[in-house]
C-alpha cells in the first residue's frame, strides 16, 4: 500500500531530526521516479528545471502551473516532496497566505518561501515585510491543520548581495517567524555554512550544492547542516547532455556524443517494470 499524505509528511520531519540526507531535484514525473528507483528518500521540485522544460526562464511559470506541477510530484512517488515555492506568489502577508493554503492541498510534505522580489532595483523584501510572509505562511499551514515543513529561505547570495551578516540576521528572523528548517542558497564555502547552521540552531539547515567542486554530502553533514539539494542542476545536467550533442551533429555533422546517452531499451524496462508495479495500464 502506497503511503497517505499524512504518513510522508511525518516521514519527512522525522529525516530532519538527525543526520544528513539528499534531497534531488526532479523536474517531471519521470525523472521523479527515477530518482525514488535509485534510492532517494525525499524529493524537491525545482522551479527552474519545471520552467525550462515548458520553454520559460525560472519563475515565469504561474501559479496554477506550478501548483499542478507538485500534484503530479506527489501523486508520481512514495516519496515525501518539498515544493520549491518560490517567494510564495504574492507580494503581501495575505497573499502569501492564500497561496500556502493551495500549495499544502497538493499533497506536498515541506515548502519554502523566499525573501527575492524579483525586481532588480530592490532584489530583497525589507526584513519587517519578509517576516510578515514568513509568519502568515506559518499560519496558514497551522490554520489548515497541514504537517507542512514551512523552509526559511534568503536569497542574498543568489540576487548579487552576498552579504552573510544580513542573511544570518534574516535567517535568525525567519526561525522566530516560525520556519522550521532555514535556507540561504548561494553559499560557497563551508565557513559560510558554518557560520549559517550556528546562526538558526537548533533548527535543521537545508545546503545548495549546484555545481561541481563543492562540498561533498559527507563535508556538509560533518558542518551540522541536515539536507543537502541541488536545485536546479540535475535538469541543467540533463540540458549539458541535450546541448553537447545537439551542437555536435548540428554544427560538425557528427553523432559521437549520442554514445552517453542513456540506452532506450534500458529505459523503457524500467518505466514498464515501474508502471506494472503501480497497475498503470500497459500498451
Amino acid at each position: 500500500m502506497r503511503p497517505g499524505v499524512a504518513a510522508k509528511r511525518q516521514r519527512f520531519r522525522a529525516l530532519h531530526a538527525n543526520g544528513c540526507f539528499l534531497l534531488p531535484n526532479p523536474w517531471d514525473v519521470g525523472s521523479a521516479r527515477r530518482l525514488q528507483a535509485l534510492g532517494a528518500v525525499a524529493l524537491a521540485s525545482t522551479s527552474a528545471g519545471v520552467a525550462w522544460s515548458q520553454g520559460l526562464p525560472d519563475g515565469a511559470l504561474p501559479r496554477e502551473a506550478v501548483l499542478e506541477h507538485l500534484r503530479q510530484l506527489v501523486a508520481a512517488t512514495d516519496l515525501p516532496v518539498n515544493a520549491d515555492f518560490e517567494n510564495g506568489f504574492g507580494d503581501t502577508p495575505e497573499a502569501v497566505a492564500h497561496s500556502v493554503r493551495l500549495a499544502a492541498d497538493t499533497g506536498v510534505a515541506g515548502l519554502s518561501i523566499e525573501d527575492a522580489t524579483s525586481d532588480a532595483q530592490a532584489p530583497l523584501f525589507p526584513l519587517d515585510v519578509a517576516v510578515a510572509r514568513l509568519r502568515a505562511a506559518r499560519a496558514a499551514l497551522d490554520a489548515c491543520g497541514a504537517d507542512v515543513l514551512l523552509v526559511g529561505r534568503s536569497e542574498g547570495f543568489f540576487v548579487g548581495r552576498p552579504d552573510l551578516p544580513d542573511t544570518l540576521a534574516r535567517l535568525r528572523a525567519y526561525a522566530e517567524a516560525g520556519a522550521d528548517c532555514l535556507y540561504a542558497p548561494g553559499l560557497r564555502t563551508a565557513e559560510e555554512v558554518a557560520a549559517v547552521v550556528a546562526a538558526v540552531a537548533p533548527r535543521p539547515v537545508n545546503v545548495l550544492i549546484g555545481s561541481a567542486g563543492g562540498l561533498s554530502l559527507a563535508q556538509v553533514a560533518a558542518l551540522g547542516a541536515r539536507r543537502v539539494s541541488v536545485g536546479g542542476a540535475l535538469a541543467r545536467a540533463a540540458w549539458g547532455g541535450f546541448e553537447r550533442a545537439a551542437r555536435q551533429m548540428l554544427a560538425e555533422g557528427r553523432f559521437d556524443a549520442l554514445a552517453e546517452a542513456q540506452p532506450g531499451a534500458e529505459l523503457n524496462a524500467f518505466f514498464r517494470a515501474d508502471a506494472a508495479a503501480r497497475g498503470a495500464p500497459q500498451p
